[in-house]
């Protein structure tokens, strides 16, 4: 499928995609982030709106100890290395940022639990920057279209960047985020809801 055939399928299911890890700051998006990795939105949101009440800024997760944050974290799964990283990224941050997270990619990249997904949302969403974050469900999504022919993220996001629009990539991100989230789903995607279903390879309709 071409780009733009794509890109105005996506328009149609998914007109004015957002981000759906609830947070005020880009500090608590940072936070929400790295609790998201293999953990769904949604329990990652009930976990903040309890956790951020007490919990929102480097400074108190700095100083939070740390078997009391695993056990606010707990149900996000992975608590013991997302604890860690979240203290250190916050150690980090008041340490060499002046307490606030760093605009750069670059610099982003230096801060514990954070990898180019991380970074490249917390990029688009919290600055407005123009970044194409791959998770599973872009991965997956990139693949059934027939954009890309990798299972490596960094390659399907380098792939992903030469073939859109920059100015186009965050929205691009978000739109792909939502239609695997819902429509085409790993395990029983939702063929018949689907645009692209007569030029999907993977189409089961």
């Amino acid at each position: 499928m071409d780009a733009k055939f794509v890109m105005d399928g996506l328009d149609t299911m998914i007109e004015n995609p957002r981000c759906e890890l609830e947070h005020s700051t880009p500090f608590e998006l940072l936070v929400a982030v790295i609790l998201s990795a293999q953990c769904t939105d949604r329990r990652v949101n009930m976990v903040t709106k309890e956790l951020f009440k007490t919990c929102n800024t480097p400074k108190d997760f700095a100083d939070i100890p740390l078997e009391i944050l695993e056990e606010k974290i707990h149900s996000c799964g992975f608590y013991h290395n997302k604890a860690k990283s979240i203290k250190s990224a916050s150690e980090d941050i008041l340490k060499r940022f002046g307490g606030k997270v760093p605009e750069k990619f670059d610099d982003l990249l230096t801060l514990a639990g954070v990898g180019r997904k991380t970074a490249n949302v917390v990029t688009a969403v919290a600055f407005g920057g123009d970044a194409f974050a791959v998770d599973t469900h872009v991965l997956r999504v990139s693949n059934r279209l027939g954009l890309v022919g990798t299972e490596d993220p960094y390659k399907c996001e380098q792939q992903l960047c030469q073939i859109f629009p920059k100015d186009c990539w965050s929205k691009l991100h978000f739109q792909m985020v939502l239609f695997g989230r819902y429509t085409c789903k790993a395990i029983k995607p939702e063929c018949e809801k689907c645009v692209f279903n007569r030029e999907c390879p993977h189409s089961r309709v």
